[in-house]
């Protein structure tokens, strides 16, 4: 009688081992980009917290990184009367915020109206906007500048030297491009879903407000969060619009430390900047979640 046998499974042959330049062409080299793009990034963060607990007050002497390390710097930079920088985040934020919140607001409501109602010159006026973007807006300081005088001989809330003011024209300057960013975004949103809501005899301000922005909730972070960045690090507009140093936003009120020739003090400076650098960060550690749908989603038309 026969010896039955098990069968044997065939055993696959080791596999090569690669050498380091195979290994190195095949995915190695995303590695040594990726550090290579974290160091660039990080490098002059480090080089100005490093600045700013250096004792010297100048950039040169930070030259050896945490050389020597103090807390003067933030302390004077909180000391200060003549330079309120407490006052200065406290306006950089109210500031930000507000033009945050107006352009989720203003900017929402045109895309809606662009993207689900149909009206004469609807075309035209998404032209228009898109046109007008193409301009620096450079072009109109001086115009924003007596556009402001005027105003603020009559409302001088709204003129030079208010933030309410500097609020209006950050909000004027966004709403192009913002609405255009909300556009595509809202286009995505099926308008089986406005139809079924009319039909249960829903008004357009019950099918905006409960249905239409909670589903468009991550282009509304995004916008909100990139005008918060682009008012919150702005400097031009702010140096143009606001006079009084109890007034200055961040960004105008640490130019003050380096404005001066032969009497800059960058170590204060970064100090502010490093402090300056937080509200962001948090903010992006928040809603990160949000950014990459928020800005892809609008792409393409599902």
């Amino acid at each position: 009688m026969p010896i039955p046998t098990t069968p044997t499974t065939p055993t696959t042959p080791p596999r090569p081992k690669l050498s380091a330049g195979r290994r190195f062409a095949r995915g190695g080299w995303k590695h040594l980009a990726a550090v290579a793009a974290c160091v660039f990034a990080l490098f002059p963060l480090v080089y100005a917290f490093s600045a700013s607990l250096s004792a010297s007050g100048s950039l040169l002497g930070s030259n050896q990184l945490f050389s020597d390390i103090t807390g003067a710097n933030y302390a004077n930079l909180l000391s200060d009367p003549q330079n309120p920088y407490l006052t200065w985040f406290g306006n950089s934020l109210f500031v930000s915020v507000s033009t945050a919140v107006g352009t989720v607001l203003m900017g929402a409501a045109a895309a809606y109206a662009f993207s689900r109602f149909r009206f004469r010159s609807r075309r035209g006026g998404l032209l228009a906007l898109l046109v007008i973007q193409m301009f620096p807006q450079l072009l109109a300081f001086v115009a924003i500048f007596l556009l402001l005088f005027a105003i603020s001989e009559v409302y001088p809330v709204l003129g030079l030297n208010s933030r309410l003011g500097l609020v209006a024209v950050y909000l004027g300057g966004a709403l192009g491009a913002n609405t255009f960013l909300m556009y595509g975004f809202f286009n995505t949103i099926p308008r089986d879903l406005d139809e079924a809501a009319e039909l249960d005899g829903a008004s357009h301000a019950q099918i905006y407000w409960t249905m239409i922005l909670p589903l468009v909730t991550p282009i509304l972070v995004v916008v909100g969060m990139l005008s918060f960045i682009a008012s919150f690090s702005d400097f031009l507009l702010a140096q143009i619009v606001l006079q009084d140093p109890e007034k200055y936003t961040l960004a105008v009120g640490l130019y003050q430390f380096v404005s001066v020739q032969f009497g800059e003090n960058w170590g204060v400076f970064t100090a502010g900047a490093i402090l300056a650098a937080i509200p962001v960060v948090v903010l992006f550690l928040f809603l990160q979640r949000y950014i990459v749908s928020g800005l892809t989603g609008g792409a393409v038309k599902g």
